[in-house]
């Protein structure tokens, strides 16, 4: 059985750096950034919000797609409301496959910190979001998207949360790849 693995969490907390890593090493995998799809949307360094609404349903397809003819999926993006996440779930059922959710987490002050250090050049987007962040109120919008994701993993009971540690990606990962690893383990048979 196929699955889509939702790797969530705030920005900066290595969900991508760490689906890379993943697709890299289960060959098959479908890496599905939602941020990096949104930037083939012509304007999207102009309308980045509304990139990526329109994309989204097209990631979804494209998600569902794979999931049903071809393999396993990883997603890297934060979904701190259960109405987004639940499309993105659903897309997963409908196609036969399971949906794991991983959310990356990381003490709020630190997130925020690493959110402000980001910027490898690797994502052309990262100096967007910084400035969409900062209009929208700094540091305190994302620490309300820690309590509101801290809320939302309570809500889910399989939910697998992974601390993630600046500079320790090895152990990150292997954390990651163990909570998926039990998530299939414990799918009824």
């Amino acid at each position: 059985m196929t699955r889509l693995i939702l790797l969530n969490g705030l920005p900066g907390v290595g969900k991508s750096t760490i689906a890379r890593r993943y697709a890299a090493e289960h060959p098959g995998t479908l890496l599905c950034d939602i941020d990096a799809l949104r930037t083939f949307i012509g304007g999207w360094r102009e309308d980045f919000e509304g990139s990526g609404a329109l994309i989204r349903p097209a990631a979804l397809g494209m998600i569902t797609g794979y999931l049903r003819d071809s393999g396993d999926v990883v997603l890297p993006q934060l979904l701190s409301r259960v109405s987004e996440l639940e499309k993105f779930e659903r897309a997963a059922l409908e196609a036969g496959a399971d949906f794991v959710e991983v959310v990356l987490t990381a003490d709020a002050d630190d997130a925020v910190r690493r959110f402000h250090r980001r910027d490898d050049g690797t994502d052309s987007w990262h100096s967007i979001v910084r400035s969409l962040v900062a209009e929208a109120g700094g540091d305190e919008v994302l620490r309300g998207y820690a309590e509101r994701l801290a809320t939302l993993v309570r809500g889910r009971p399989a939910t697998r949360t992974v601390t993630s540690v600046e500079g320790e990606v090895d152990a990150t990962y292997a954390a990651v790849v163990a909570a998926v690893d039990a998530a299939a383990s414990t799918r009824p048979q």
